[in-house]
C-alpha cells in the first residue's frame, strides 16, 4: 500500500500537466491544420515571419503563392501561415 502512495503525487502531476499543457496545445495544432487546409485563392494571410499578403495560388505540394505587393509574388510553405486575416466566400 505504501508503494502506491508514493506514486500518487507523480500521477497527479502528470494529470495536471496533461490538462493544462498538452491537451490545449493539441487542440491549437488541430485548429491550425484545419485553417491551413481551408486556404483558398483570395484569402488575406499573415505568415509567421510577419508578411501580409493575398493568396494567389494554393499548390498541391504544401506551398502557397502569396502576392505581397502588386506584381510581387512569393512562395510560402503552408504550415508557416500564422493567421487568415480575411476569408473569401466559396464559389457557388
Amino acid at each position: 500500500m505504501e508503494g502506491i502512495q508514493q506514486f500518487v503525487p507523480l500521477i497527479l502531476i502528470f494529470a495536471i500537466m496533461y490538462f493544462l499543457l498538452i491537451r490545449p496545445q493539441q487542440k491549437k495544432a488541430k485548429e491550425h491544420q484545419a485553417m491551413v487546409a481551408g486556404l483558398r485563392r483570395g484569402d488575406q494571410v499573415v505568415t509567421q515571419g510577419g508578411i501580409i499578403g493575398k493568396v494567389v495560388k494554393v499548390k498541391e505540394d504544401g506551398e502557397v503563392e502569396v502576392e505581397i505587393a502588386e506584381g510581387v509574388k512569393i512562395r510560402v510553405v503552408q504550415a508557416t501561415i500564422a493567421t487568415v486575416v480575411s476569408k473569401t466566400e466559396p464559389a457557388k
